[in-house]
């Protein structure tokens, strides 16, 4: 058993397996959580154990909760969460409140169990991915890019609520799109960004935001790309970057 435990939430695939790699790497015990099965055999990591779980619920949160054992924890990754294309007026009651389940109000659920430990603990790390989403309006992806802009926002307010504690690390990961299985979960095969063939990778992305919690930075944009356009969303009327949002997004706007 290693000195170190870390618990790295959506861990079956894409950023969250890389973040998975990158903990191993650095001697941590894992608990590699996940509501999708774990059939990456590249994800079977020696020094982990892996529950698939549904953390769109508080009784889901509280399984990983008890899963983990009482261990002190050293870690923790939160980075689960789901996406959903198409037109808002056409989703399906639940299919709305999965994301928003998932995205907030598991992600809030499990922050604020794990965070009081870490206060009582006097130490932790925590890194929480958000999304560049949560600087745009997001036409035809409009309860993901909310929910993000939430938790870009929620972890802002809550890292400045415990900055006097300075054992406590808090880094939020803001990614722009990503080459994983997320836009064919979310229904967006047929847009411009679904297709888009020049994604971020994920072990890139996991990597920045790896350096930036062991550096203890607050956040870090992915990608020099996704720098400029959070810095064009933050000066521009909404009324662009929804529009822009629209061409990536909008069903059908893929390449034939």
């Amino acid at each position: 058993m290693a000195d170190k435990f870390a618990i790295i939430t959506g861990a079956s695939t894409g950023i969250g397996a890389e973040l998975a790699r990158l903990a191993a790497a650095d001697g941590y015990d894992l608990l590699l959580v996940a509501d999708t099965p774990f059939v990456d055999p590249s994800v079977g990591i020696a020094n982990a154990r892996t529950l698939e779980v549904d953390l769109a619920t508080l009784e889901g949160v509280d399984r990983l909760l008890d899963a983990a054992g009482g261990r002190h924890i050293d870690l923790l990754c939160a980075n689960a969460g789901h996406g959903l294309g198409g037109p808002f007026l056409d989703h399906a009651v639940s299919d709305w409140r999965h994301v928003i389940d998932t995205n907030v109000t598991g992600t809030v659920y499990l922050l604020q169990k794990i965070l009081a430990k870490m206060v009582a603990q006097g130490e932790g790390k925590v890194l929480i991915t958000g999304s560049i989403a949560g600087w745009m309006p997001g036409s035809f992806s409009a309860v993901y890019n909310g929910t993000k802009a939430f938790i870009d926002n929620f972890t802002a307010a809550i890292r400045n609520e415990l900055k006097e504690h300075d054992g406590i690390t808090i880094t939020t990961l803001e990614p722009g799109p990503v080459e994983t299985e997320f836009f064919h979960r979310a229904g967006m095969d047929d847009t411009k960004v679904g297709q888009n063939d020049k994604k971020s990778d994920p072990a890139d992305v996991a990597k920045d935001g790896w350096d930036a919690l062991m550096a203890g930075k607050d956040t870090i944009i992915s990608g020099w790309k996704n720098k400029l356009q959070v810095a064009a969303s933050g000066v521009l009327p909404q009324s662009a970057p929804a529009e822009l949002h629209r061409g990536m997004a909008e069903p059908g706007s893929g390449k034939e």
